[in-house]
């Protein structure tokens, strides 16, 4: 995956999630903005609906519709859900959406995948939360091989694809990059013989630097004892920003306990994302307190900075 000229790492953001109720034209505007303004990449959570604390609940729009809009919207930035939850869809039909969103967007699609972890939704909606891991396991061996080899003939114990073939086939032979979101052993089994990229949130790091070597280690473990070159798996964090007005980011009850924000002025939040590339890490998804188009414009200096001094 390329990165931008200079820059030590890339640098994305994840759009508004729950935070409040954000309309089409308010997406647009901000995938729009970040495209101008030279960061490398823009993300979607994948969720259905939380329910929080309070008793209240919060819903988002639907990740991959609006992939799709905001892929036919922009014409340089790459863009993926952050990561998408496998449970959420027959797996060959994700599959199918995958590859019709690269297409869409002319191959800059990166698949992040996931098995999701937020039972309250899975109920809601209708997917069983049993099983999560083998369910996953079927499910990515479906997606993966479809996007890469165009066809297979799969009959699991929880998902079938029989004869099935991917037609049309991906803007990009082989598909688009995949990649894992997850810190979990037998996930990361499952998954680093064949992904690109690999991925955690901002609370598996505790939001720091110093967070990233005992789950880089891991990853380097797991790949020699699966057979893969570690060097071939991208290394890729979410990262919490706070920026002018901000109070704290609704979200989900993954992270039980709350880490400090990356927060002051444009060159301690520059040499932050520094050090995350000193430790490997070759891009970062910024996930913005407050997230608005102001918190964008207001981040691009950092850009500036890092260019800069790459």
């Amino acid at each position: 995956m390329v990165r931008t000229a200079g820059r030590p790492l890339r640098v994305g953001v994840q759009l508004p999630e729950v935070e409040r109720e954000v309309r089409w034209p308010e997406y647009l505007a901000m995938a729009r903005r970040v495209e101008e303004l030279g960061y490398d990449s823009l993300w979607l959570g994948d969720h259905l609906l939380y329910r929080l604390a309070d008793g209240s609940a919060r819903g988002p729009w639907e990740a991959w519709t609006m992939l799709s809009a905001l892929a036919a919207s922009t014409s340089r930035i790459r863009l993926g859900p952050l990561v998408a939850a496998t449970a959420f869809h027959a797996p060959a039909m994700l599959a199918k959406m995958a590859a019709t969103v690269d297409e869409v967007s002319g191959g800059r699609l990166i698949l992040g995948l996931g098995a999701g972890w937020n039972e309250a939704e899975f109920r809601a909606f209708g997917f069983p939360f049993d099983h999560r891991i083998a369910r996953f396991e079927e499910a990515f061996t479906i997606i993966r091989t479809l996007l890469r080899d165009g066809s297979i003939d799969f009959n699991g114990r929880y998902f079938q694809a029989r004869d099935c073939e991917l037609l049309p086939r991906p803007a990009r032979p082989g598909g688009p990059p995949l990649l894992i979101g997850s810190r979990g052993e037998r996930m990361l089994r499952i998954t680093l013989p064949y992904v690109d990229a690999w991925n955690v949130w901002f609370s598996d790091t505790e939001n720091s630097p110093a967070g990233v070597p005992p789950l880089r280690d891991l990853v380097d473990r797991i790949c020699r004892e699966v057979g893969r070159d570690p060097v071939a798996i991208e290394r890729t964090v979410a990262v919490q920003v706070r920026l002018t007005g901000g109070r704290g980011r609704v979200q989900g009850d993954y992270a039980q306990h709350p880490h400090a924000p990356l927060s002051g002025s444009p060159e301690v939040v520059a040499e932050e994302l520094r050090a995350y590339a000193r430790e490997g890490i070759a891009e970062v998804q910024l996930v913005l307190d407050p997230i608005t188009l102001a918190s964008i414009e207001e981040l691009a200096s950092v850009l500036e900075l890092l260019d800069r001094a790459g």
